[in-house]
């Protein structure tokens, strides 16, 4: 069964302009909680008291959740971890040529020996300790390079392997695809005899990040990283939601409580600054709103002529949009909703004439409107009348 390790607090706070006070990280840690989210990354104590101060209050909730933190591969980054009492810590250490000659200026062996040296003194601090080690930059590092670094870690005590496409850089279908690279990973290491647990972190550069998760799943990835609203560094990276939904609905990995995710995206939106975008899958508010009026038509019969995912999986309803590309069809299914049934087919040619009107100026007519369209038109029929 596959693992989602949501990254909102920490990945999400690298997101520019974007930082969440302790009460809100709370907040969203409990409701990522409630959501069923396996793992939740909380932040990189050594960046600020405050962060420091938010992971320890949160780790120390009894969430269900694993509750997790971010450190770099030196010993004092752990302690703090450690001292706030986490259940998953991850460390990461870039392995790449470029940046070990030109920025760690070590070799290979040196930058092994550290991450072991760290990953050891973290285990043996607390053997209960879930770890992850992640070759930043993963695949656009020297495979020979991550598969060294990688080793050296499981051998330290490190439970997981994280991929990290960094930059975005991978695309299904060409040669720098996901599912070929986990593939490979888990060949080499069952090669060795060693069986750890194969994570994802996937950015957005491309607009990729999503489809990349679910190549890595299908070549057998164990754990996916994912964030609220996609936040994160430069495009962000995969979207909580969307992963959620894609895992629940065509890969039947459904034990999360979908319906929470509304609330969340709401809590996150507010206080990150970052809207949901009205076109946005799964939590937009177009995300289930038929506007064409062969659409609204067709799924008024049956929603599933024009739908794939119902509403309710995610505790939403259905709508339809009244504007200049609506028809009679979207229409009567309005006047329906409202229990109008007393117009003559003159005066809903009218209204429908005036909803397009409305439509044409880049409005939507909603249902709290038409009445007051249906009662002009009506009083106008009443004028014409009499005069």
């Amino acid at each position: 069964m596959v693992q989602v390790l949501d990254a909102t607090l920490r990945e999400g706070e690298q997101t520019p302009g974007v930082y969440f006070d302790r009460h809100i990280k709370l907040a969203v840690a409990n409701l990522l909680d409630e959501i069923g989210i396996d793992i939740i990354e909380t932040g990189h104590p050594a960046v600020t008291n405050e962060i420091y101060l938010a992971v320890k209050s949160i780790a120390k909730k009894g969430f269900n959740a694993r509750i997790g933190a971010h450190a770099r591969s030196i010993k004092k980054d752990v302690e703090l971890a450690l001292e706030c009492g986490v259940g998953f810590l991850g460390i990461f250490y870039c392995v790449s040529d470029e940046r070990l000659n030109g920025v760690f200026k070590k070799d290979l062996s040196e930058a092994v020996k550290q991450i072991s040296e760290v990953i050891s003194f973290a285990k043996k601090e607390n053997p209960n300790l879930m770890i992850r080690y992640t070759p930043e930059d993963t695949v656009r590092s020297k495979f020979e390079n991550v598969i060294s670094a990688a080793v050296g870690a499981i051998e330290a005590g490190a439970d997981i392997i994280s991929v990290a496409d960094t930059t975005g850089y991978m695309v299904p279908g060409t040669k720098n695809n996901m599912f070929d690279y986990i593939s490979n990973l888990k060949s080499e290491f069952d090669r060795r005899g060693l069986k750890p647990k194969i994570a994802v972190h996937c950015h957005n550069d491309k607009g990729m990040a999503l489809a990349n998760a679910i190549e890595a799943y299908r070549a057998g990835a164990e754990i996916i990283d994912a964030t609220v609203l996609g936040l994160g560094e430069r495009a962000g990276i995969v979207d909580l939601a969307q992963l959620l939904i894609v895992l629940s609905t065509d890969f039947n990995e459904g034990h999360w409580d979908l319906k929470k995710l509304p609330e969340l995206y709401s809590l996150v939106s507010k206080h990150s600054g970052f809207p949901i975008p009205a076109n946005s899958p799964i939590i937009g508010a177009n995300a289930f709103t038929h506007c064409a009026g062969v659409h609204t038509h067709a799924a008024a019969l049956n929603p599933m002529h024009y739908e794939s995912l119902n509403p309710d999986i995610v505790g939403r309803e259905r709508h339809f949009a009244l504007d200049h590309m609506s028809g009679i069809a979207s229409l009567k299914y309005a006047l329906k909703v409202l229990d109008i049934d007393d117009l003559d087919e003159d005066v809903q040619k009218e209204v429908l004439e005036e909803v397009k009107k409305v439509g044409q100026r880049g409005r939507t007519v909603d249902l709290s409107e038409l009445p007051h369209i249906v009662e002009s038109c009506k009083h106008h029929k009443f004028i014409k009348k009499i005069d």
